[in-house]
C-alpha cells in the first residue's frame, strides 16, 4: 500500500470521485481534473497540520478531512464509527457498505465495540439511515481540493489528540467536530486557542439594544481583566461587541464560524473577523467553501459552549440562537449566566426565562461570568447525552432543503447533496415545504416560493 493509499482513500479522498459542495465543497462543476500523488497529498496534509505534523498520522488526518466533507456537523453516527474504528478504517468500511451492503459494517462495529452495535438489528437500521444521508456526497469528496482551498486563506488544520486541539471539544463525545480549520496569528506570537487560559463565551442577540451593547462591553472587559479568552460567533450585535472589546483590550478572542473557514460572514463583519484572526483565532469545522446556513449556525453553537469554561447570555429574545448556546453549555456542565434587562425589553425575555427556569445564574456584576470561567477552567469529565444537538422549532429537514436553495431551481438529487440528506428524506422535506408554501416545483426543479 503506497503513501496515502488508505482503505477507501486515494490521492483525492474516497475512491468514488471528487469534490465537495456549497455545503462542503470547493471545486466547481466542470473544473479540470488534477493529478495528485499520494505522497504529494500527504505532504499537503502535513503542511496544513503545521508544527503538529510530527504527532499526527497524515493518512488518518486525510481521512478526517474526507469525513468532514461527507457529514454535517455533529453527526453522532460518524462520530461513533470514527471513535471505534478510526477515521481511515471507518471510511473504508462505509465505502464497502455502499457497494456490498451493510452486513460487513455491522459486523466490524460489533467487533470494535461501537456504541449501539450491541443491538445488531437496531444498529443496522441506524447505519442504513446514515448511509442514505452520506451517499450523495461520498462520491464527490476531493481532499486535495479542500486542502488547496484552505491554503488560499492561510488556514491550519487541527485534529483531535494533536497539540493545540482544544480539550473542551472532547466533552461533546460523538458530536465533537471531526476536524477544526483555523486562521490565527503566527504561533511564535503566543497561544491562540482557548484551551488554556480560561475562556468565556459571550453570546446574545444580533439586534441588541444600547443597554445590551453596554452590558456586553462591560462583561468582555471584565473577562479581559481576568485573563480570559473571549469566545463568540462573529455575528452582528452582542457577538461583535464582545470581539471588539477583546481586541481593544489586547486579549485573545475566538470567533467560531458556521460555514467554511474562508466564508467570513456576515459581510458587514469581514474586517472585524480579520482582526479576530490577527489577535486570536477563527475556527470552523466545515470544509472551506461551505456556506453558513441556519442549521449550521445551530450546530456551531455547541462549539462555542464546548470551547468555553463558562457562558454568559447578554441579551436574548424568546427564540434567540443564544438560548441554543446556553442549552449546550448546560448539557456540558458549563456555568451559564444571564444578564437581566428591563421588564419591558423583548431583547431580555430569553435571559429572564433562563434564570426563572433555573438554567442560568443571574449575572449581578460584569465580572461574575469571568470569575466563574476562571474557577471552572480545567478538564472535567462530562457525560453528554447521545442525542442529535438540534435546537430549531421547525422541521430540521425542511430548514435544510429550503436553506440549500439558491436563486435558481434545483433538482431533488442536488438539494439532497447540498443539504446532507438522503434523497428520500429530501423529497419528504420538499413535499412538506411545498405544503407550507415555502417552495414550488417548476420544470427546472425546486425553487423558493
Amino acid at each position: 500500500m503506497g503513501p496515502g493509499d488508505a482503505a477507501g482513500l486515494d490521492a483525492h479522498g474516497p475512491r468514488r470521485g471528487t469534490t465537495t459542495d456549497p455545503g462542503p465543497g470547493p471545486r466547481r462543476p466542470g473544473a479540470p481534473e488534477r493529478t495528485v500523488s499520494g505522497s504529494d497529498l500527504l505532504g499537503r496534509v502535513r503542511r496544513a497540520l503545521g508544527p503538529a505534523a510530527d504527532d499526527v498520522d497524515p493518512v488518518e488526518a486525510a481521512a478526517r478531512i474526507a469525513w468532514s466533507a461527507v457529514v454535517e456537523p455533529g453527526d453522532a453516527v460518524a462520530g461513533e464509527l470514527i471513535a471505534s474504528l478510526g477515521p481511515e478504517r471507518a471510511l473504508g468500511a462505509v465505502l464497502l457498505a455502499v457497494d456490498d451492503g451493510i452486513d460487513g459494517l455491522v459486523a466490524r462495529c460489533a467487533e470494535a465495540g461501537t456504541a449501539g452495535a450491541e443491538i445488531p438489528d437496531a444498529w443496522a437500521a441506524v447505519l442504513e439511515a446514515a448511509l442514505d444521508r452520506w451517499r450523495p456526497r461520498l462520491g464527490t469528496v476531493d481532499v486535495a481540493d479542500v486542502l488547496a482551498a484552505a491554503s488560499v486563506v492561510g488556514s491550519s488544520l487541527l485534529v483531535p489528540g494533536a497539540p493545540g486541539w482544544p480539550l473542551g471539544l472532547d466533552d461533546l463525545g460523538p458530536h465533537a467536530p471531526i476536524v477544526l480549520w483555523t486562521r490565527h496569528r503566527p504561533a511564535d506570537e503566543g497561544p491562540t486557542t482557548p484551551d488554556r487560559p480560561p475562556a468565556l463565551g459571550v453570546v446574545g442577540s444580533r439586534a441588541n439594544t444600547v443597554a445590551g451593547a453596554e452590558a456586553a462591553a462591560e462583561v468582555a472587559s471584565a473577562a479581559a481583566d481576568a485573563g480570559c479568552v473571549v469566545v463568540s460567533g462573529g455575528a452582528y450585535g452582542i457577538d461583535a461587541v464582545a470581539h471588539r472589546v477583546a481586541i481593544a483590550a489586547g486579549t485573545p478572542t475566538v470567533a467560531v464560524l458556521a460555514g467554511g473557514i474562508d466564508q467570513l460572514y456576515p459581510a458587514g463583519n469581514v474586517d472585524l473577523l480579520r482582526n479576530v484572526a490577527r489577535q486570536g483565532m477563527l475556527a470552523a469545522e466545515s470544509p472551506p467553501g461551505t456556506r453558513p446556513t441556519r442549521w449550521r449556525f445551530l450546530a456551531r453553537n455547541r462549539l462555542i459552549a464546548a470551547l468555553s469554561d463558562a457562558v454568559v447570555v447578554v441579551e436574548a429574545g424568546a427564540r434567540s440562537g443564544a438560548l441554543n448556546t446556553a442549552h449546550h453549555a448546560g448539557q456540558l456542565g458549563r456555568p451559564v449566566f444571564a444578564v437581566p434587562g428591563a421588564f419591558s425589553s423583548a431583547a431580555s425575555v430569553g435571559c429572564h426565562r433562563l434564570v426563572a427556569q433555573g438554567r442560568a445564574q443571574l449575572a449581578v456584576h460584569p465580572r461574575d461570568p469571568a470569575l466563574a470561567a476562571v474557577e471552572a477552567a480545567g478538564p472535567v469529565p462530562m457525560e453528554v447525552p447521545d442525542e442529535v444537538l438540534v435546537g430549531a422549532r421547525e422541521d430540521p429537514a425542511v430548514v435544510r432543503v429550503v436553506d440549500a436553495l439558491g436563486r435558481r431551481a434545483l433538482p431533488t438529487e442536488e438539494l439532497a447533496r447540498r443539504s446532507g440528506l438522503s434523497i428520500g428524506d429530501a423529497s419528504d422535506a420538499l413535499a412538506l415545504a411545498q405544503l407550507q408554501g415555502l417552495v414550488t416545483h417548476t420544470p427546472g426543479g425546486w425553487a423558493r416560493s
